[in-house]
């Protein structure tokens, strides 16, 4: 069975075709620019990587010439479209649906409604996905939330302080995201230490960051609120705020409501603090030459997964492992040390040659240190192919 995994932005798309005979990766790619005369697209299947300029108008041209590009007789792994069994989609939020689904009408109707929850994610995929149905409608759609994985969260920590009926009928809660990350962290840190009874906090820190606590690998905890825009603060987006604070700063600024969100959601995050980019390579650079705001910006996205940490030794009673992934967990050396830092008397020991020189998987705890921390790279793309295969199997 041949899955493609697709990864869609507003003006992108990136796959990755799987056998799931062995769970090898056949080929990888994507377009952007999607909607302009000249998309780029790219793709490499094997040793081989190609590389031109195309006029994709829209999400579905986008995946016939991903298929066009799979079965190129000299350059392809395909000998026909025919041959992929189904699309799954990494997909955030589905409201009252969650886990794993077969797209149709009320599934993306569903969707819709939660786009105020997931403004910068549902769009997209919603149309994409109505755009595949109408072209491609031989191809089975299956879309794996990413609240899927949060369903075993105790309800004690997911129900809000309000008015119980909000919960009910609006489904007003705290739901969690990056649920295929954490899965698969969840899976390959019990394969690598080789237990199953496992006390791991996943540190998925990126453009999009979250912590989650995972007990037995079922996740008891996740920094996500009710939206994506929450939590631990993301590259642009905001994470934890006070809605209270919205009229004052409406007033403050003479903003709409939907302007003051828009702000929050694009212009807050680190590149909100630092005032100078939504990349913690350029802000780590100008904070390394005495830019205050860069710093500030740096501490106190430490000290946000820091909280989170604590949180979650106190709720699992220690933890076994801390994992660190997602491209800032996984490539940021200095950030690991941060947010390892005085935890000695906790039982968390960083070796600090170990963590300097981390490639890969790799254990950068010391001998000495209670709770081992790994540095383990990320593969939702797999997760998410998994559960397709699973679900096309019944």
């Amino acid at each position: 069975m041949k899955v493609l995994v697709a990864n869609l932005g507003s003006t992108s798309f990136k796959y990755r075709l799987y056998d799931m005979d062995g769970e090898r990766q056949l080929a990888r790619g994507g377009i952007e620019r999607i909607g302009s005369l000249e998309s780029l697209c790219k793709v490499e299947i094997g040793d081989t990587k190609q590389e031109k300029v195309l006029s994709v108008p829209d999400h579905a041209e986008a995946v016939r010439q991903c298929l066009a590009q799979l079965t190129d007789p000299e350059k392809g792994c395909l000998a026909d479209a025919n041959e992929v069994s189904a699309i799954g989609f990494k997909a955030v939020h589905g409201g009252k649906y969650s886990g794993v689904q077969r797209v149709n009408r009320e599934l993306l109707d569903e969707m819709e409604r939660m786009n105020h929850i997931a403004p910068a994610h549902n769009p997209p995929y919603i149309a994409a996905m109505r755009q595949l149905n109408e072209n491609l409608p031989d191809i089975p759609l299956i879309a794996a939330f990413e609240t899927g994985f949060h369903q075993t969260i105790p309800e004690r920590r997911t129900v809000f302080a309000v008015p119980y009926e909000w919960a009910e009928k609006a489904l007003v809660r705290r739901w969690g995201f990056h649920g295929a990350s954490h899965r698969y962290i969840a899976v390959r840190t019990a394969e690598i230490l080789g237990r199953d009874d496992l006390r791991i906090i996943s540190l998925h820190l990126g453009g999009s960051s979250s912590a989650c606590a995972i007990r037995n690998g079922q996740s008891v905890g996740n920094s996500f609120s009710m939206g994506a825009q929450s939590g631990l603060p993301h590259n642009n987006r905001v994470g934890d705020f006070d809605p209270y604070a919205l009229p004052f700063v409406m007033d403050y600024t003479g903003k709409s409501l939907e302007e003051v969100l828009a702000a929050m959601a694009c212009e807050g995050g680190l590149l909100g603090i630092s005032g100078i980019s939504e990349d913690i390579r350029d802000i780590s650079e100008a904070a390394e030459q005495g830019n205050h705001r860069a710093q500030l910006a740096l501490d106190a996205f430490a000290t946000a997964v820091r909280n989170y940490v604590g949180a979650y030794l106190v709720e699992m009673g220690g933890a076994d492992v801390i994992v660190f992934t997602g491209g800032i967990g996984e490539n940021r050396d200095e950030f690991r040390q941060a947010v390892c830092r005085d935890l000695e008397e906790l039982g968390i020991e960083l070796d600090p040659t170990a963590n300097k020189n981390a490639k890969g998987e790799a254990k950068i705890s010391s001998d000495s240190s209670r709770t081992q921390i790994w540095v383990v790279p990320t593969n939702e793309e797999l997760i998410v192919a998994r559960q397709t295969k699973q679900l096309l199997e019944g």
